[in-house]
């Protein structure tokens, strides 16, 4: 099976060129890329079944067309952007039940999680990789977020 770099480089490939479907079939395991309408990638990966449970077709839709602009409160050259390191689904927290990993106003370090992103049943905790403090919060809980899209504002120390 490919692996997650793989998956985003095919991704990236994909929406670059002329293809509109492209089909990778693997020891049972099937992943369709297919172009809709101009900019918009959908991913679909169906896995064998269990022999106890069936599995049905997971689906992630990426839409190209840039989000509403979100600007910093103020233009600093210290603020850096932690961005999406994958297409997936952004979540704040561990679990619905507990609070958001950071918040506007929280100082982190390097190696602080900040967020999960969701990839194809994989979670994927995300690390702030600089020492600062958040400053906006970009993508919302739940929210689909792409490929290098920011999702955090961090003024560095």
């Amino acid at each position: 099976m490919l692996n997650m770099k793989e998956i985003h480089e095919l991704i990236k490939a994909i929406d670059e060129s002329t293809i509109d479907e492209f089909v990778y079939e693997n020891e049972g395991v099937s992943l369709k890329l297919k172009k809709h309408e101009a900019g918009t990638v959908q991913v679909m990966q169906q896995a064998p079944a269990a022999p106890v449970q069936a599995q049905a077709p997971q689906a992630v839709q990426q839409q190209a067309a840039p989000a509403p602009a979100q600007e910093a409160p103020k233009q600093d050259e210290n603020l850096h952007k932690i961005t999406s390191p994958m297409v997936g689904t952004f979540y704040a927290s561990s679990s619905p039940e507990a609070g958001p990993y950071v918040t506007a106003g929280s100082k982190v370090n390097e190696n602080t999680v900040v967020c999960i992103v969701e990839a194809m049943k994989l979670f994927n905790e995300i690390e702030a990789e600089v020492k600062g403090e958040i400053v906006e919060v970009l993508a919302e809980n739940g929210q689909l977020v792409e490929y290098g899209q920011p999702l955090f504002l961090v003024k560095a120390e």
